[in-house]
């Protein structure tokens, strides 16, 4: 017996019909875009914040929002757009809330010996401190720049800054992170 293909906007059909579903009440349905967006929250979170546990609990404070603001989500990109915007917010706040404890395991606190070789788990992991001393919001824009791949217009739209702003913390941000790794003899700079 032969089944007959999907149409092509059958995944999409079915985005749409998970997301009314969840705004109706749908448990499963709710659950179901946790599923599907858990690891991007938690992966800008974790980035963000360099802590597995307090990404965690970001997460779960960012999901718990959107149970609460359901009706607000008008499709699955309106979705993924909020998750990212309130996420990256959440972040921010997080930083600047006494809370806020930064966990440094004991194996990061000794800087390399020798001159590390490209792709360097010590030199990303230097890398990733020198990023996490950036102020909140340049290294929001690193972070969704760099983790999460996007684009300047949509990095601008999920921050809420003019696209000229984001463009001027991308390149202080990247020219402060080039000037501390030269300062600790990581590149040389011309």
């Amino acid at each position: 017996m032969q089944t007959a293909a999907a149409p092509a906007n059958a995944p999409r059909a079915l985005a749409d019909d998970l997301v009314a579903q969840a705004r109706a009440g749908s448990e499963a349905a709710f659950a179901e875009i946790v599923r599907e967006h858990q690891s991007m929250v938690f992966g800008l979170a974790y980035h963000f914040l360099q802590s597995w546990s307090q990404a965690e609990e970001l997460a779960q404070e960012v999901f718990v929002a959107l149970y609460q603001n359901l009706a607000r989500i008008e499709s699955p990109r309106h979705l993924v757009f909020w998750l990212r915007r309130v996420t990256s917010n959440r972040c921010i706040d997080w930083v600047r809330s006494p809370r806020f404890r930064r966990e440094v395991p004991i194996d990061e606190l000794h800087e390399p010996g020798a001159m590390p070789r490209l792709r360097d788990p010590m030199l990303d992991a230097l890398l990733r401190r020198l990023v996490a001393e950036l102020p909140p919001r340049p290294r929001m824009v690193v972070t969704l720049r760099f983790q999460e791949d996007l684009d300047l217009a949509d990095i601008a739209a999920i921050v809420d800054m003019p696209l000229n702003t984001v463009k001027s913390h991308l390149r202080r941000s990247l020219e402060a992170l080039r000037r501390k790794l030269a300062e600790r003899g990581h590149i040389h700079e011309s």
